[in-house]
């Protein structure tokens, strides 16, 4: 029975553990859009190349820089 004292406040505890809603959340500011267009961009190139595994990992690091990918 000890439990039914402690669930009021184990219920308010819970609540602000809750994700924030859509309408709460920040927009991505340019820079981090333009990160995550540039990871789409090179995750594409990446699995047009077939690259798997550590292949993959140096391809996307090189792609990622900026540098060539020679």
């Amino acid at each position: 029975m000890r439990w039914l004292a402690l669930a009021p406040s184990l219920a308010l505890s819970l609540s602000f553990a809750l994700p924030a809603t859509a309408a709460e959340r920040r927009e991505p500011s340019p820079a981090q859009r333009a990160q995550q267009e540039k990871m789409r961009n090179c995750a594409t190139q990446a699995r047009g190349q077939q690259l798997h595994g550590q292949p993959r990992r140096d391809f996307m690091k090189t792609c990622l820089s900026g540098r060539a990918t020679g």
